[in-house]
């Protein structure tokens, strides 16, 4: 008797590793498979029986790193499994899709409430990307830049290069040092990698930056090194007075995130405008914003809790402290653009403005949806 030939596992087109991902599990398995499992966390989380060879699943990640595990199952039994490692699990309800927004009253209250008491000027802009509903406060003033930027350089770095750097080349090294360590001269040299100099990859950033509709937002050349319903009103209530430099909005902030949430669908201006930004170049962009390290700043509150997950780029000076970035939750997902500004300097209490900013953005947005 001739034993049954093993069982070749299966072919995963999706997740990718180092990539985002809204749980959707595809791919080829082998011919003669007749069911297919998809386990993450220690958990099966879907047995599907397979007609034909292609699969695709939808299922619920665990929220975070996570690795996912595909198992088919052949007509006499036997087993397969395939792997994909460092995936960041993001919710399903979180998928992206286009919303208006809209003002929303009990949070424009309390935004309100917490920019009145920031001793300072500040700027901020919270919205449910699932929902719509969202408040602003001085979301239109311009304000020193600083590092928040790094991801309009990544976004361009992106849209240049063709495909996905792969894990460990000298272009994935730069872009995850500039991102997750916020490292200046990693930036500096993908400016010189995209215009020749930090100018000439400042203005090939700013005109990206254009043609997705941000006006307020100036890259201004490289980083000094060795540091690190009704609509939602749009207007300038105080403005910060800087000189010369990198300037950007909560508004354009908020925008340039939303931007890389809907690529990271296929949707958007990213998409729309032919940028060369793909969904799997805005799902690995997602995966370095997943990974940054930063002292908590919208993670302040938020972090800790159950199934939330921060994807943020922070950038300060003496005079500016800012954090920007998406927070997913199991029922959706907000971007939230938190500036501030002070002549004399600005310390910890931005950090805790941002965190609490992000916390009545979560809290009301949660009994909206839930």
């Amino acid at each position: 008797m001739i034993a049954a030939l093993p069982l070749a596992p299966p072919a995963i087109e999706q997740p990718v590793s180092h990539q985002a991902s809204y749980g959707l599990v595809s791919g080829v398995a082998a011919r003669g498979t007749r069911r297919v499992m998809v386990s993450a966390g220690g958990r099966v989380l879907a047995s599907k029986p397979l007609r034909g060879r292609h699969f695709s699943v939808r299922v619920d990640l665990p929220a975070g790193d996570v690795a996912v595990r595909v198992t088919t199952v052949g007509s006499t039994g036997k087993r397969s499994t395939a792997v994909v490692r460092d995936v960041l699990g993001l919710p399903r309800a979180a998928r992206p899709r286009g919303v208006a927004a809209r003002l929303d009253a009990a949070l424009e209250q309390r935004v309100r409430g917490l920019a009145r008491g920031f001793s300072g000027v500040s700027g901020i802009y919270v919205q449910s990307l699932t929902g719509g509903a969202g408040a602003a406060w001085n979301a239109k003033a311009r304000f020193p830049a600083a590092s928040t930027l790094k991801v309009a350089i990544a976004v361009t770095v992106l849209s240049a290069y063709s495909g996905v750097p792969a894990p460990g080349s000298s272009l994935d090294d730069l872009l995850r040092q500039m991102i997750t360590y916020s490292d200046n001269a990693s930036a500096n040299a993908l400016e010189v990698w995209l215009g020749g100099s930090t100018s000439g990859g400042g203005a090939r950033v700013d005109a990206l930056l254009r043609t997705i509709g941000l006006h307020d937002t100036i890259m201004y050349g490289g980083y000094e090194l060795g540091t690190y319903a009704r609509s939602i009103p749009l207007r300038v209530d105080e403005q910060p007075s800087f000189g010369v430099g990198k300037y950007t909005t909560a508004w354009d902030l908020a925008r340039l995130f939303r931007a890389i949430w809907l690529a990271s669908g296929g949707q958007g201006p990213l998409r729309t405008t032919r940028s060369g930004v793909t969904s799997a170049d805005a799902r690995y962009l997602l995966w370095l914003l997943g990974h940054v390290g930063d002292t908590p700043k919208l993670d302040r509150v938020v972090g800790h809790l159950g199934g939330v997950t921060v994807l943020h780029k922070a950038g300060w000076i003496d005079s500016a402290r800012h954090d920007a970035g998406l927070v997913f939750w199991r029922g959706g997902v907000f971007v939230a653009a938190v500036m501030t500004w002070r002549p004399s300097g600005v310390g910890k209490s931005a950090d805790v403005l941002a965190g609490r900013c992000a916390s009545v953005a979560l809290a009301r947005l949660r009994h909206l949806h839930e």
